[in-house]
């Protein structure tokens, strides 16, 4: 028996030693995207001088400024809202059972955007600022309108019902977003700046402001993997070994609020971040959410934060915004998820 357990262990040692290594690796891969950030774009910093600027800031030198004052802003933005989007979108995938779930899928990227459109237009509101307040509301309102209408029925919030409920509210919101903008061109002005997703012209206050929001976001979803395994079992089986299925959705769906709703509100209606980074995980991390979490929400803001360096290069001195950049990376990388799940029989 002891000899037993003495091989065994080595051998269900070793996939964690392994996702352990990978992890590490992954935000190495992250410390190296952010230095670009920090150091490229209209005018390239050298590395040092990103350093200095850091450590020892010298007012009126030009480098040190556009290091603090305009690329760690939108660096640590790029960085809570793409964690946020890769937590959010794996949760979704994990409580609807759909690999091409992501966070429009339950309306909250529609709701967010519904609710900011209404306040450009009926209450004049112009600021960033302003926004992220209207945006987490509409897309806590689009949630909660999604999960309600899931929920009825005597099988509950099931995740076709729940996809299809997401489905519903996201046309409804997105007809009265275009009523509203073909009748007044000064909101349409506005908003489309806000819409297309870019990390430019956000603040540290901003961020502060949804930092308690993302937070509790964060830790909800870290906890919620056990529960997201024990779902992938099917409903039946996750009751059966004791799961509250209720529960565990509305804890999933509160969680996937917080994350999707402030990095939307934040950044913009980003997409492809949620839908694209679990798939890249899951070659690493295999079918467990307690680590397909953790890798997504580092994994995520490496994405966007080089999507946002790549929109800076390619068009230089002007820049890309990074909604865009990811949509050119996404579109290929959802046909070639479609395939595998067409092949896969799912």
């Amino acid at each position: 028996m002891t000899a037993i357990v003495s091989e065994a262990a080595p051998t269900a040692a070793a996939p964690a030693t392994r996702r352990v290594a990978v992890l590490l690796a992954a935000v190495a891969l992250l410390g190296l995207v952010l230095l670009a950030s920090l150091a490229l774009g209209a005018r390239d910093v050298a590395p040092g001088d990103v350093l200095a600027a850091l450590l020892h800031h010298v007012p009126g030198n030009t480098d040190h400024d556009v290091v603090l004052d305009q690329r760690v802003p939108r660096t640590l933005v790029g960085l809570v809202a793409g964690a946020a989007l890769g937590l959010a979108g794996t949760i979704m995938q994990g409580i609807t059972r759909n690999p091409l779930a992501d966070p429009g899928l339950l309306g909250v990227n529609a709701g967010a955007s519904l609710f900011v459109v209404l306040a450009i237009a009926l209450v004049g509101v112009s600021s960033p600022h302003a926004y992220i307040w209207f945006a987490l509301a509409g897309a806590a309102l689009a949630a909660a309108l999604v999960y309600g209408v899931g929920a009825i029925g005597r099988e509950g919030a099931t995740p076709v019902k729940l996809a299809l409920a997401g489905t519903a509210v996201t046309a409804g919101a997105t007809s009265i977003i275009s009523l509203v903008l073909i009748s007044d061109s000064d909101t349409l002005n506005s908003w489309r700046r806000w819409s297309v997703g870019s990390l430019a012209g956000r603040d540290a206050d901003m961020l502060g402001s949804l930092a308690p929001f993302l937070m509790v976001g964060a830790v909800l979803a870290l906890a919620t993997g056990r529960t997201l395994n024990l779902l992938a079992m099917g409903d039946d089986v996750a009751r059966g070994l004791g799961q509250n299925i209720h529960l565990a959705r509305v804890v999933a769906a509160t969680a996937i609020v917080l994350l999707a709703g402030s990095a939307t509100a934040l950044a913009g209606p980003i997409v492809f971040v949620g839908l694209v980074v679990p798939h890249v995980v899951r070659p690493f991390t295999g079918p467990d959410y307690r680590w397909i979490l953790p890798f997504s929400a580092v994994l995520g803001p490496v994405l966007l934060i080089a999507a946002d360096v790549v929109g800076r290069l390619v068009v230089r001195p002007g820049e890309l915004e990074a909604g865009i950049v990811v949509a050119v990376v996404g579109a290929p990388a959802l046909i070639v998820i479609v395939r595998r799940v067409k092949l896969a029989g799912l």
